[in-house]
């Protein structure tokens, strides 16, 4: 017991090494994890993609479909229906193209309470199922596509319909199905894909009452992987593989690698993160472009944010990718639906040769380009070097805070009682201001996670504010609320109660973040990479006039999760609008940043993102403890 209770006993040579050269050591952690990550992005430290489910024979298929006449055909058909009325989705069109295939055809109704507002909101899915005349619908596949309509933002869908009908048709007429094909055309972007999947399980994903799913009329087998379509044109340039999915799930990488070895079979560019991979005989520029591409994999999945439908299967151990595919500027270079409906074509006859679901190959990884991965054990010690130093630091000053206090020996067994009795009086007091700071801080961050509600209620019946002006407005006065307690509070402490602090925070804060990482390790590192440094250089006020102490302060305050959140979108701002005044960037920072709020909220309420949690509960807490240890004057010892 005295290992884990005394942390002199055993070898002290290594402690008084530690406790010496902390800041060494700790330092040296962080900037190794740093250097770390960075290296893996050179080809000598990742790995060449291969398959380890062997089941799918991929590109073994002799593939018999051309899709190009028929696709063509229903588009223009499409875009017709979709014409007599820009603003809504021609269910009824697709509905009799899918009974004229002789398919089950269902549709969905569904609807969604706006959590912050009296409003409801419908909307309609509808799916057609081709059951497999080889099994008793007990496994199925998903061919996914979501709606656009001529007044959406975004780019159209409308050739991924087209092409969805066609190979439904191709379909109907073959025999060798193993497993029911799904195809589903889903309204409302993520949300129609999400109520349909809940309905689908027979759960509720989101907050309760937010979202109602609906049922069924028809289901098909267990699902076990799924793909969703992108395609803007008719004639493509290149197409784009996503992974990311909600929380930073990944599918496994078994199906990104079945999707890029088919598109690169028939000669379509291919690409990641929307970039193409290159071959340099300089060094620097391979590592440079594999660095980037694996740095905008990281950004991307540290926001919990689906970058397409197939985000919102992993929950339910469905691997689902999306293949975008982007117009072809040049229209005789472009590839036709001939080629994408043979991509799709070998996607489904491979994953109809499954056996089982997929559990081998990889579900934890990054990806510096299309065909290199790197795996969860090469990636995982930069976090641990990042996080460690945390570590570090508390067993240090813990050592520290037990060397002071076994250095106080009265002269006399008197001066021994009164001491021993005042020590305890005094640790009684120590423990229950320490736990008193941490359970405010604590209901203060869950205060703030509650608060949007009844910030836009406010908001609205006062001041006639919409939605994103008072959750903007709100988070931001409750902001300067902290940063006038933190700027204008003097407190003091003893030297071990400060301790006692400082060491709980390092080691909660390091344990969450290590467990962030093991399911989203984007955002566990990069939270790690901007918090760390300045977590380390935090001590108590001794000197409150010293130069260092207010850069100090000046950092602490920027690095306040509202702070941190205003300056990575006014970065992602001035990234994508270079050319724009310093009066306008502003403006439009401001302006994304009240949409990002609201849609990380929205995001929680509906999906159960992650990240607007983690920041008002667990960021948001540490912050203002470790503010109380920067503004506490270090009491003397009487």
């Amino acid at each position: 017991m005295g290992l884990l209770t005394d942390p002199r006993a055993g070898n002290m040579k290594i402690i008084k090494i530690i406790v010496r050269w902390e800041t060494q050591i700790c330092a040296l952690m962080y900037i190794a994890g740093i250097i770390w990550m960075m290296l893996l992005a050179l080809p000598y430290f990742n790995d060449s993609t291969y398959f380890s489910e062997n089941a799918l024979l991929p590109g073994l298929v002799t593939k018999e479909s051309n899709l190009e006449s028929t696709a063509r055909q229903y588009y223009r058909e499409l875009l017709d229906e979709m014409s007599k009325d820009p603003n809504r989705m021609p269910l009824p069109w697709i509905s009799a193209k899918l009974n004229q295939l002789h398919l089950d055809v269902y549709t969905h109704n569904f609807s969604l309470n706006y959590p912050f507002q009296k409003h409801q909101f419908t909307g309609q899915n509808i799916y057609g199922i081709v059951r497999a005349p080889r099994a008793a619908s007990t496994e199925a596949i998903v061919i996914s596509v979501p709606f656009r309509k001529l007044s959406s933002v975004h780019p159209l869908t409308a050739p991924s319909i087209a092409l969805l009908l066609a190979f439904a048709k191709f379909c109907r007429k073959k025999k060798y199905w193993a497993k029911d094909i799904i195809f589903l055309i889903t309204e409302h972007e993520q949300l129609g894909m999400q109520a349909w999947l809940d309905a689908y399980h027979g759960v509720v994903s989101g907050q309760k009452g937010v979202l109602i799913p609906g049922d069924l009329s028809g289901r098909a087998g267990s699902i076990q992987a799924a793909i969703n379509l992108e395609l803007h044109s008719i004639k493509v340039s290149y197409i784009d593989v996503k992974v990311e999915g909600l929380n930073g799930q990944l599918p496994n990488l078994d199906l990104f690698n079945l999707a890029q070895n088919m598109i690169k079979k028939e000669e379509i560019k291919r690409s990641f993160q929307r970039r193409f991979d290159i071959r340099s005989k300089h060094a620097f520029k391979e590592w440079w472009y594999y660095f980037n591409t694996l740095s905008s994999m990281i950004f991307t999945q540290a926001t919990g944010v689906p970058t397409g439908n197939h985000g919102l299967f992993h929950r339910y151990g469905i691997e689902a990718i999306t293949l975008e595919g982007f117009e072809a500027t040049d229209k005789k270079t472009g590839v036709n639906f001939h080629q994408l409906g043979r991509v799709i074509e070998s996607i489904v006859r491979s994953l109809n040769n499954l056996l089982e679901r997929f559990h081998q190959s990889f579900f934890f990884y990054l990806l510096p380009s299309t065909d290199r991965y790197i795996s969860i054990g090469l990636y995982m010690p930069s976090l641990v070097l990042i996080v460690g130093s945390l570590f570090i630091k508390a067993f240090s000053i813990w050592v520290k805070m037990q060397d002071s206090t076994s250095k106080v020996d009265p002269t006399t067994k008197e001066a021994t009682l009164k001491s021993d009795e005042s020590e305890e009086k005094s640790s009684e007091i120590q423990v229950g201001n320490i736990a008193s700071d941490f359970l405010w801080s604590h209901i203060f961050g869950v205060a703030v996670m509650s608060s949007p509600p009844l910030l836009t209620s406010l908001g609205a019946q006062y001041l006639h504010l919409q939605t994103e002006d008072s959750i903007y407005y709100g988070f931001f006065i409750i902001t300067l609320i902290t940063w006038t307690y933190f700027i204008f509070t003097k407190r003091s402490s003893k030297p071990d109660s400060i301790s006692q602090i400082r060491v709980i925070v390092l080691v909660e804060f390091s344990t969450s973040l290590m467990c962030i990482g093991m399911h989203n390790f984007s955002l566990a590192l990069l939270t790690g990479i901007i918090y760390v440094p300045a977590i380390l250089l935090i001590t108590p006020n001794e000197n409150s006039n010293s130069k260092a102490r207010h850069l100090l302060k000046l950092t602490w305050i920027l690095l306040h999760p509202f702070m941190i959140i205003s300056i990575i979108i006014s970065a992602v701002t001035y990234n994508n609008f270079p050319e724009e005044s310093l009066s306008s960037l502003f403006v439009r920072s401001i302006d994304a940043t009240k949409k990002a709020l609201v849609f990380s909220i929205v995001d929680s309420m509906i999906y159960g993102n992650w990240l607007f949690h983690a920041a008002t509960i667990i960021l948001l807490p540490v912050w203002l403890l470790l503010s109380n240890v920067i503004s506490t004057r270090v009491a003397p010892i009487s």
